[in-house]
């Protein structure tokens, strides 16, 4: 019976995730700055746990995802490779694993590397376990969902993959939600690909 609550609470997030629609930043935004940039946060890498500064992303586009290894979306992550490997010269992907829906990435960060390794071969730059919602969310999800830090978006991650893309000056333009993948013409669009 817990497993079917389980399945039924899923099919409800699916459903709720792709009745969500793709929000872009204003194109004339003048009146909502942002109160830090993207490139003020430092966070630990995944396997080496060594930290890593974001002013290094200066210049290039970015696609930060929060990611989990037991949800429906998860064979997104060689979606997502793909995507990288093609166009990481111009467009950089972040991984943010989270237990924040319904537990589904309940693993440490080395369960967490070696399952993204082993499966998927990932190679974009992931980082230690983090709240991206909630009581306890990460400063950085925080300033991702909230207009007064970010200039223009209060969407929060509602499920495993939702998308925030970057520009190039560290402003947040774009949210994609969770069903959404690289070859999305929306998304092309807001990445320049």
């Amino acid at each position: 019976m817990k497993k079917l609550i389980s399945l039924f609470l899923s099919l409800i997030a699916l459903v709720s995730c792709a009745n969500q629609t793709a929000r872009q930043r204003p194109a004339n935004n003048d009146s909502a700055k942002s109160s830090s940039s993207f490139y003020d946060f430092k966070m630990p890498e995944l396997e080496s746990g060594k930290l890593i500064d974001f002013s290094r992303y200066k210049g290039k586009k970015l696609v930060l995802l929060n990611v989990a290894s037991k949800c429906g979306y998860t064979p997104q992550y060689a979606d997502w490779e793909a995507f990288y490997k093609a166009h990481g010269d111009k467009v950089i992907v972040l991984g943010f694993p989270a237990n924040n829906f319904m537990g589904q990435e309940p693993g440490s960060n080395d369960d967490i590397a070696s399952f993204c390794s082993k499966n998927y071969g990932v190679t974009f730059p992931m980082f230690q376990k983090i709240s991206v919602k909630g009581d306890d969310i990460d400063p950085l999800y925080k300033w991702l969902s909230q207009k007064s830090l970010n200039g223009w978006n209060d969407q929060a991650p509602t499920w495993n993959f939702c998308k925030y893309v970057v520009n190039e000056k560290g402003e947040l333009v774009s949210f994609f939600p969770s069903g959404v993948k690289p070859d999305d013409a929306e998304f092309k669009k807001a990445v320049g690909i």
